[in-house]
This record gives structure tokens, sequence and C-alpha cells, in this order.
């Protein structure tokens, strides 16, 4: 099976590996052995459409640094610093991430705050599945009973003893998150989109009472999962926690289920993940296996699912308008309206039919 491989580094992403490699001998102890010589390979991973992700290699060790996108505003939402902390408090539960192992808010070096953690080879399933990777209903099943399993992992962490709870803001946060995705995406608005009125509206007038806080991690889909090559129903790490907090759990789940695409949704959703093939369970199904699991009485989530699903929107939508402001060249950027707009769709289906299922069916 194909471990997920990185590739040239973008035009305009990227690093200098002599500045960085002189830094990190001085932070990092096994590449101080390299103090006098030695050189460094620096690649990148191809996927996502937020933090850049670099595969670093001393010839020996293989790293993975992160940093914000080229033209981000980083004092808004890519805070290298917190997501270090976040992987740092992680590390001794019993929840599987890379080994943090340095972080750097000296912009000089880079050009910007980064990380560098531990690289954990496995499969990661993005867009399209891996070559020479067949991806069977049985195996699709099995895998997203496990996606569910472990965000029930993950929203049962000891908030106390791992120190996470001082991520909380306290009471107000399904407020907070409604309120606060609104605000961004008035501000970086570019096209007139109908049902993004109306969602956010219909939001507004809708909230739910907050429940008991969880640790959460706001952006929890199958191509922030490493998986076991050998058995793919296994996660072995997770990934990506720049936007993870504490908060309300349903919140959290809302967002799953935004990139969990079903058969019938638009074509511009199903890059979120695999979540379409044959054999994975369907929204409802995630809905379903997630408060049995969990041991919660079932709750109505079209409100979580359209709060994701304009939240997911949102972020697209702010990718978007750098791309189109000329703050980033990268072309898949470009369609993202797209993304924008089959979101929203899906969020106003959902309110106006009561169900996150089958919403492109009669």
């Amino acid at each position: 099976m194909s471990i997920d491989q990185p590739t040239d580094v973008r035009k305009g992403e990227q690093l200098d590996e002599v500045t960085l490699l002189t830094y990190l001998k001085h932070h990092i102890a096994p590449l101080d052995s390299q103090r006098d010589g030695g050189s460094l390979t620096i690649r990148q991973f191809p996927g996502g459409f937020s933090n850049l992700t670099y595969f670093l290699s001393d010839g020996e060790r293989e790293y993975v640094l992160r940093r914000p996108p080229v033209g981000a505003n980083v004092k808004g939402g890519h805070d290298m610093g917190r997501e270090f902390r976040v992987l740092e408090a992680l590390a001794p539960t019993a929840v599987k991430v890379p080994a943090p192992l340095h972080y750097c808010e000296d912009e000089s070096i880079i050009g910007a705050p980064f990380y560098v953690m531990e690289r954990v080879q496995g499969i990661i399933l993005r867009s399209q599945p891996p070559k020479g990777l067949t991806l069977s209903p049985e195996l699709m099943q099995g895998l997203s009973e496990a996606t569910v399993d472990q965000m029930v992992a993950l929203h049962q962490i000891d908030l106390q003893a791992s120190g996470l709870a001082a991520l909380s803001k306290g009471e107000g946060y399904v407020q907070r998150q409604v309120g606060g995705w609104t605000s961004r995406y008035q501000k970086s608005k570019t096209d007139e989109i109908e049902d993004m009125e109306t969602v956010a509206q219909w939001l507004q007038a809708n909230m739910p009472a907050d429940r008991p806080e969880a640790f959460i991690h706001n952006d929890y889909k199958y191509d922030n999962l490493v998986l076991n090559p050998e058995d793919l129903s296994e996660i072995i790490a997770i990934l990506d926690w720049e936007m993870a907090t504490v908060g309300d759990p349903l919140m959290d789940l809302g967002t799953t289920l935004a990139y969990w695409a079903e058969g019938t949704d638009p074509d511009a959703l199903k890059p979120f993940n695999l979540t379409w093939m044959p054999g994975n369970l369907d929204r409802q199904g995630v809905i379903d296996r997630y408060f049995a699991q969990s041991g919660q009485e079932a709750v109505d989530m079209v409100f979580y699912y359209a709060f994701g699903s304009f939240k997911v929107a949102v972020i697209a939508q702010q990718i978007y308008a750098r791309f189109k402001a000329g703050l980033t060249k990268d072309p898949r950027f470009g369609m993202l309206i797209h993304v924008v707009r089959a979101c929203a769709r899906n969020a106003a289906l959902a309110i106006s039919k009561q169900r996150i299922s089958g919403l492109h069916q009669d």
C-alpha cells in the first residue's frame, strides 16, 4: 500500500533550506549531530487548504513542519503556538498524535511562526484513493465506524487531567460560534449567495442551549487521520489540531457531518472525504453510531449540521477571498466558491427538509 508521500514544494511556498537547518540544529537534538555539515531535504504534502505542511529529512530521520498559509492573518486562525501546545497536552493521553518537537515564533527563520513534529508514516485518504489501494465497501464501513468511535473517545478526554480545560471560554459556546462565523463570512464575502444569508439568519434564531463541554477537534475528517497500512480501520494518528478547543461536542459532530459527503451530494463536496464511496455510513448512520457509542440520548442534529455546513462554507470563502485578492496563487483555491455554494445549499436543504441524509433525493 502507498504511504502518504510528499511532492515538490509549490511555487511561492518554498522554505530556505540552509537557514532552516541552521536553526533546527540548535533546537532538535537529533539534528545537533549535523552541526558541522549535512543538508535538509524539504518537500510538501499536497493536501489541505489551510496551514502548509512540509516533509523534512536529514537523510536519516523524518519530520513534519507546519506553518500558516502565505498571505494569511497569522494572528487570526493560524496560531502555530496554540496548535503545538494542544499536541503537547494530548501526547500523554490515549489519543494518538505525532510527538511535538519544537515551536518557533521567530518569523525571521521562514517568514512565519512554525512548529516541527515527528512524522507518522501511514495511509491518508484524500480526495482520491491512493494508487494500488482497493477501498472495498467492507473496508470503508469499518473505517467509517472506527472514525466515529475515535471521535467519541476524543469527546471523553478528561479535561482537567489533561490540562485542556484551559482552552474553555466558559458558557455561550454556541452563541459565540454562530456570531463569530457569521462575522467572518461578512468580512470575506465576495459573491451574493442567498442560501448563506438564509442559513445565517436561521442559525441565529434557532440556537440550542450549550451542552456539557468536551475537547473537540473542529476539523475531524478522513484526510486528518493517519491509518495503519496493514489495517485501514485502525487510526494511528490524528492530525491538524489548529481549530481544536473545548466546547459543545455536538458542534464538533456537526462539522464532521458537513464534511461527510454522501453519494448524491454535489461533486463540489466530494473532495472533502471519501465518505461518498460504497460501504461508508451515511450521515444519519454516523449520528446513530455516535449516540450509541457515547451512551447519550440522541438529539435532533439539523441545527448542528446546518452550522457545520455554514462554517465549512465560510472557511472555503475565506480562502477563496485570499485567492481573489491575489494573496495566493494556488489554482485549487479558485474553485472554492463552488464549495461555498454547495455547503450553503446542503444547509438550506437540511433546514427545509428537517433531515441531514439524502438531501438531494425527493
